[in-house]
């Protein structure tokens, strides 16, 4: 009878597995830091103009700003072009100068410090004082240019092309705003009254009025945002990070549900990433632009006038939705995770069902070797190897009595290259309080040229 048991158990579990073979919605990026301003006509000729910059000024990054002017009908860029350039942010104006490229690209490098005035470096025309660079002496802007987060706002007008002496002097004003990341810490209190440190790192703009409330299990901030079509026009995505720590157990859940001023976000649009960060869980909210039109004509249907805000809200989800993902960093593969029972508890066989996928295409990849890791509290308490040899498997594992709390199942050394992934679960003491599993996702740049990607996901969603 046992045996019979046993092996309905395993056909079971082999079901399930099979069933994760199907192809499912992938994560979210980070958005490009570039805007794109299209169609400028000038002279009758019609080009484009690229304004690409970092989305974080950090010591590794390349402090450069680029701005490439493309004619639309040969795709070729445009030849000496000047542009009359001002840089504004919070409604100040950090620059307005001239500026000439030669073959149409303009490499602008920037030094970014706290003091002092801004000051610009490199060679200058006779006929507009317009800057340039040479190879020994590039553009360099210096002084307190970039230095704090938020939205930065370009505007652009093109003063010659074709000849650097063909000026040109209404050709239009054109805008193009990006954004620089921007990290705040916020101090809140647990249900218990304990102090419990979140962080927003922001892609868009800058946060305000973050609270948590320890009743709700909800976080709710703010961030300004103009709601005009001349505005979202050019705005891609809108991307926030929530990050707290991956022992706050009161917040942990399988899932979590967003909305944007009171209206729901779809699923896709509210991810885990318990990968990036070793001690933070991060939860990223991705708002698309046809998400953000969507959210703004049910906010019209009040009636009410359009706020200058977006209200987030980020809230606990009772439900698990299986499969969990996860990628790689190289997002070269794709692990979709499961477990049975859903309550994981010590004394009892749980079974971890999972399939690894190609990170691209989301197919089940066969024959795929794998180590399976359990890790509490910086320690590995199971190890195991194995192949996947349809794409999906499953491992079982039996927690002890002293083996809850928060755990990582990781899936090393995928198909041998060295390559891991984790996934971040809370084993819930037999006989305490409900159990919060947790898990997630690495949401690694998927680049904004995935646009389609993302827009099959949003639909099925």
């Amino acid at each position: 009878m046992s045996r019979t048991v046993l092996l309905l158990s395993k056909f079971g579990i082999f079901a399930i597995a099979i069933s994760l073979l199907f192809p499912v919605s992938s994560v979210y990026g980070h958005g490009l830091g570039i805007d794109t301003i299209r169609s400028v006509d000038v002279q009758g000729k019609k080009i484009s103009i690229s304004v690409e910059l970092p989305m974080s000024f950090e010591q590794t990054s390349e402090k450069q700003i680029t701005i490439t002017a493309t004619e639309d009908e040969t795709k070729e860029n445009a030849k000496n072009v000047t542009f009359l350039i001002g840089l504004f942010h919070e409604n100040k104006m950090i620059f307005r100068n001239y500026f000439f490229a030669p073959d149409g690209v303009l490499p602008i490098k920037v030094n970014p410090t706290q003091e002092g005035e801004i000051t610009i470096h490199g060679e200058q025309d006779s006929l507009l004082g317009a800057w340039h660079g040479t190879e020994s002496n590039p553009i360099m802007i210096s002084g307190p240019i970039f230095n704090s987060g938020g939205l930065y706002n370009f505007e652009i007008e093109v003063r010659t092309i074709d000849e650097p002496t063909n000026i040109i002097e209404n050709s239009g004003v054109y805008n193009a705003d990006l954004s620089i990341a921007d990290s705040t810490k916020f101090l809140q209190k647990d249900a218990e009254n304990q102090d419990v440190q979140f962080k927003i790192k922001s892609y868009f703009d800058n946060i305000s009025n973050f609270e948590y409330d320890p009743i709700a299990k909800q976080v709710t901030f703010e961030m300004p945002f103009d709601w005009s079509e001349k505005q979202m026009s050019h705005i891609p995505v809108v991307h926030e990070e929530v990050h707290f720590p991956k022992n706050f157990v009161e917040f942990l859940s399988p899932s979590y549900t967003g909305k944007a001023n009171g209206i729901d976000l779809f699923k896709a649009s509210v991810t885990i990433d318990d990968y990036t960060e070793d001690d933070e869980r991060i939860v990223h909210f991705v708002l698309l632009q046809d998400h953000l039109r969507f959210i703004k004509n049910q906010l019209q249907k009040s009636g009410e006038p359009l706020p200058d805000t977006i209200t987030f809200t980020l809230s606990r989800s009772e439900t698990t939705g299986f499969p969990l993902t996860a990628f790689t960093k190289s997002e070269d593969f794709q692990v979709n995770l499961s477990w049975d029972p859903i309550e994981i508890a010590p004394g009892q066989n749980t079974n971890f069902i999972f399939t690894i996928r190609d990170g691209k295409t989301g197919e089940p990849l066969r024959n795929s070797d794998y180590t399976f890791v359990i890790i509490q509290n910086g320690k590995e308490i199971h190890r195991t190897t194995g192949t996947a040899q349809v794409g999906g498997e499953f491992e079982r594992y039996e927690f002890t009595e002293d083996q809850t709390g928060p755990t990582i199942i990781r899936f090393d050394n995928i198909r041998n290259t060295g390559q891991e992934t984790d996934f971040g679960i809370v084993v819930a003491p037999e006989f305490g309080t409900i159990a919060i599993m947790i898990l997630s996702s690495t949401l690694l740049v998927v680049v904004l040229a995935s646009r389609n990607r993302f827009s099959k996901n949003l639909i099925s969603n």
